[in-house]
């Protein structure tokens, strides 16, 4: 596996193998790698004939009393890792790298119908920042298809806004959560939580599927069961920044008739910021 931190040597690698007619797959991460991210990269693996994967703390999504300088890097083992799953291309770009000297760049803004709801009200410039470290990731790497991971929904959808209204001529694929053996969402934020509070955390999948299973019988009570169900949460010692029921095609809010929908939830259960969702079809 071949590791560059310029932009110039990755593009002369992505160069050659175009011109051998060569098909790239992209996986951008912020490093701390486990099965999750791996599983990302065996899919663009099954898509491409060359895979890249990036690795880098991106500072503009992080809001100021975030958990940018604590943030998890493990470069050394995220690299043997990476070489068991046969990654052709390791792209570790610094900050200087990405943002030069950080005075007056050019930000990309996500429209408000996708920014002001869920994770972006309580992230205020987020996923500004997501979309704008993606739009110099695609620029940098030319993929032809790149892998993300269905557990951060929303920021799925600002990604397929982002490549359909810039005209990306980048294919993007969206792969299932990956889950401990009890269900809890796969994240390099579960590190933060304490043994007490790890065995607690499952509790949020449960109260989405819940959520999913009652307004199968139930579909106008959703309101009642969200409301039930954050107290429920509360009492067990979650902070829950919302629960919510939205359409999958956008994150519009459900109408009358729509069959497939997902329930999302992001909450605080000690120092540590969880989100997860679960995706299901009324019948």
């Amino acid at each position: 596996m071949l590791t560059v931190t310029a932009v110039a040597k990755l593009r002369e690698s992505i160069k050659l193998w175009k011109q051998q007619g060569l098909r790239t797959g992209f996986v951008p991460t912020m490093g701390n790698l486990h099965a999750g991210h791996l599983a990302l990269v065996d899919r663009a693996r099954q898509l491409a004939d060359k895979v890249v994967v990036s690795i880098f703390v991106n500072p503009t999504q992080f809001g100021p009393n975030e958990d940018f300088e604590k943030y998890p890097r493990t470069l050394e083992q995220d690299t043997e890792r990476l070489i068991q799953h046969e990654v052709d291309l390791l792209f570790t770009p610094s900050v200087e790298t990405m943002y030069g000297d950080g005075e007056q760049n050019m930000m990309v803004h996500v429209p408000d119908h996708l920014n002001n709801m869920l994770c972006g009200t309580s992230r205020p410039g987020h996923f500004d920042g997501v979309a704008t470290v993606v739009t110099k990731l695609f620029n940098q790497v030319q993929a032809d298809v790149a892998v993300f991971g269905e557990k951060d929904y929303q920021q799925l959808m600002v990604i397929r806004h982002l490549v359909r209204d810039l005209a990306f001529p980048i294919e993007i694929v969206g792969h299932p959560t990956m889950r401990e053996p009890d269900g809890l969402a796969m994240s390099s934020r579960n590190n933060y939580l304490t043994t007490e509070e790890r065995g607690r955390a499952p509790q949020l999948q449960q109260a989405l599927q819940q959520l999913a299973q009652r307004i199968q019988f139930e579909p106008d009570a959703a309101d009642t069961v969200i409301k039930e169900l954050k107290q429920s949460l509360t009492q067990s010692g979650f902070d829950v920044e919302y629960l919510d029921l939205r359409q999958q095609s956008d994150l519009g809010l459900p109408q009358p008739g729509d069959k497939l929908l997902i329930a999302l939830i992001a909450a605080r259960l000690g120092q540590t910021r969880l989100i997860d969702n679960h995706i299901f079809e009324l019948e």
